[in-house]
């Protein structure tokens, strides 16, 4: 399996989303009046993250437009319901689908989804979670292992910078669902990045659907269990580090200590505004859909789109995300217009905002 190598974690090029259909794909003109009215479907695993809604879906839509102004987008979301995917991949499939974009609940189970619709000539384009057990006809996502290192070095620099002494301490670590082959990596990362920082591991915990409150209760327990001996907190996105995060306010621990993120969520930006979060991850999904889209116009004109490597036997393209912190928050989302001042100063936040920088 060739892996695609890490770079730095701050290195998000401004430009990527507009080099993309160049570097990729080349240019689009040659093949979008190729596809004029097929039908593609977008398949979104859950909404425990609201991102799907807010931003990968309508990324998709929009470059859709673009691209195949003809073509038909259907939506479904399963709501970490592997059985309610499989339906809905049945009933896109017989609405006739030629292309279907896959972030799946069950990695290991859509297995058997890519084998049916390749059986019937559908390409599927594995999204933001690998399908390891049998090759999509494309991968897109940002580098999965390389958030999971990102954060952790981000948690482990930061403890060391304030001199904070692992002894008779260490970390929590809480990781995705077991059931997702992307948490799979981003853990992997995660130990990448801890098992040799000095700062044990005090207990580690597999998030069923990436469920917060279940990352809350865990969490619960363990601050009943170690107390003060938690130095901090390494969680896979930013739904368990809030779960993470209001178990230690519940247990009236203050301050609380550091807790990482992932998908730089308007919450979570808000809670490292407050500093109660110490990092997160910006990964503008807008630019994966993109991809995703380009990648299906190319597969339905008859093309191979170009990959930068292979992984799980499939050829993909990874995006390679930036660290967030309270230090550079201003210059990754507020100036790169992810997000405005507007959505995040509100209320509490507002006073935050302005030891930041950031106004309106």
């Amino acid at each position: 399996m060739t892996r695609h190598a890490w770079k730095s974690p701050f290195a998000l090029k401004s430009t990527i989303a507009a080099v993309f259909a160049v570097s990729l794909l080349g240019s689009t003109a040659a093949f979008a009046d190729t596809v004029t009215d097929a039908t593609v479907a977008f398949l979104m695993p859950d909404q425990a993250s609201t991102r799907y809604e807010q931003h990968d879906y309508p990324g998709f839509v929009a470059e859709m437009k673009k691209l195949c102004p003809g073509c038909k987008v259907i939506y479904q979301n399963a709501d970490a319901d592997a059985a309610r995917q499989q339906q809905q991949f049945n009933s896109v499939i017989s609405q006739g689908t030629k292309a279907i974009v896959l972030d799946p609940v069950d990695s290991t189970a859509a297995a058997s989804l890519v084998k049916l619709a390749q059986s019937q000539g559908v390409k599927v384009i594995a999204y933001d979670r690998p399908i390891p057990t049998a090759p999509a006809d494309f991968y897109v996502s940002f580098n999965n292992e390389g958030i999971g290192k990102a954060i952790a070095d981000s948690l482990v620099e930061h403890l060391k910078a304030l001199k904070v002494d692992p002894a008779g301490g260490g970390l929590l670590q809480i990781n995705g669902s077991p059931t997702d082959a992307a948490a799979g990596l981003i853990k992997k990362g995660i130990h990448e990045g801890l098992d040799n920082s000095g700062y044990p591991i005090l207990a580690e915990f597999d998030t069923p659907e990436w469920a917060p409150p279940k990352a809350q209760q865990w969490a619960s327990g363990q601050i009943t269990r170690f107390g003060a001996k938690i130095l901090g907190v390494v969680a896979a996105n930013d739904g368990t580090g809030g779960g993470a995060i209001a178990a230690f306010k519940a247990a009236g621990v203050d301050p609380v200590p550091p807790v990482t993120g992932n998908d730089a969520t308007i919450a979570a930006l808000q809670l490292i505004i407050a500093g109660d979060q110490y990092n997160t991850i910006s990964k503008p999904s807008e630019i994966v859909a993109a991809a995703a889209a380009n990648v299906a116009v190319k597969l339905l004109s008859g093309e191979t789109p170009k990959a930068e490597m292979t992984l799980y036997d499939t050829p993909s393209q990874l995006f390679t995300p930036a660290v967030v912190t309270q230090e550079n928050l201003k210059a990754e989302i507020i100036d790169k217009k992810i997000n405005t001042a507007a959505e995040l100063c509100v209320d509490r936040y507002a006073e935050g905002c302005k030891k930041l920088g950031i106004t309106n």
